[in-house]
């Protein structure tokens, strides 16, 4: 008897092992599955029936190329979570609340709720922990639609087309083809980066100005980028049309500009070891002279020539002040 129990037990185990790689992914095949179960591909395929015996949608694809897909279902299945996971999807949650998405944060308590109820005690303690010890400023950016944002999200995921109207900065009205990258959210805006197919370019988008169409398009076979999404985005962002576009040298080491800097305001390039060169685009001299002369470091205007005369005339307004 005890072999039976030790048996049913290795293949419970096993269950729940394999369920757990099937959500962690789109598509497995039944090598990949039998390789990291450390069984064999008629094992998986069993398992797999008894996973469907019990409610959950697997699709199967037969051949060479075929492979396993959890489906969606009628219901959500019990996600398999570790210790950290359970934790970083606690904390996820409580920080959703605090805006960013639009209708999400209702949505986000009651599934905080949900999930602090079955938490071990020990987990729940370090959830709590960092709760009590953590005040969310709030953001002040504009907010995503959560549809839009988990639209454009799997569309970068499973790389398929995404086409959506798009409103520009002034107001322009335009329909978008592109091959979608990545997500970008620097503390208060969404960006999307992708290869627009009519541009036959790379772009930025802000998500809050963007409206999917529906279906997606085809899948694509996904290009190398430029560059990192992150520093791509910034450098965009810092760079869209001005009026003014200043390029500035300031006389300390990048990282320390950097600190002080937003990356969607301004492109830092490091000279040496103790000069930067400063990249930023207003359409007001004033707000590009208190954005560079608050940030505490010495500096020299490289262009345009129309900033250093407007901060010479400021400073010497300045000095007479009394």
């Amino acid at each position: 008897m005890s072999g039976i129990l030790v048996g049913m037990y290795e293949t419970s185990a096993r269950l729940l092992r394999l369920l757990s790689l099937l959500q962690q992914r789109r598509e497995w095949t039944g090598a990949e599955l039998a390789e990291r179960l450390e069984i064999t591909p008629r094992t998986v395929r069993r398992d797999v029936e008894k996973l469907r015996g019990l409610g959950y949608p697997i699709n199967a694809a037969p051949g060479v190329a075929g492979g396993y897909q959890l489906a969606a279902g009628a219901a959500l299945p019990p996600l398999q979570l570790d210790d950290d996971e359970a934790v970083a999807v606690a904390i996820g949650l409580r920080a959703a609340t605090g805006g960013g998405v639009s209708n999400i944060a209702e949505t986000s308590v009651r599934a905080l709720a949900k999930l602090q109820q079955i938490l071990p005690t020990r987990l729940r303690a370090r959830v709590t922990m960092i709760e009590e010890a953590t005040v969310t400023l709030a953001r002040g950016g504009p907010a995503v639609d959560a549809d839009v944002l988990v639209t454009v999200a799997a569309a970068c995921r499973d790389h398929y087309r995404l086409r959506f109207d798009y409103r520009s900065s002034s107001g322009t009205e335009s329909v978008r083809t592109t091959e979608p990258y990545r997500l970008v959210h620097t503390g208060r805006v969404w960006y999307l980066m992708a290869y627009d197919l009519e541009r036959a370019d790379w772009r930025t988008f802000r998500l809050d100005r963007l409206t999917p169409r529906m279906p997606t398009g085809p899948r694509f076979a996904p290009r190398q980028p430029p560059r990192d999404a992150a520093a791509y985005v910034s450098q965009s962002v810092a760079s869209s049309p001005y009026r003014y576009e200043a390029v500035l040298r300031v006389h300390a080491p990048v990282e320390e500009v950097r600190q002080r800097t937003s990356p969607t305001a301004s492109r830092l390039e490091a000279v040496d070891e103790k000069t930067t060169m400063l990249y930023a685009g207003s359409n007001s001299l004033d707000e590009l002279t208190l954005y560079i002369g608050l940030k505490g470091f010495d500096f020299d205007v490289v262009e345009p020539p129309e900033l250093r005369d407007h901060i010479t005339s400021l400073a010497a307004r300045l000095s007479r002040v009394r």
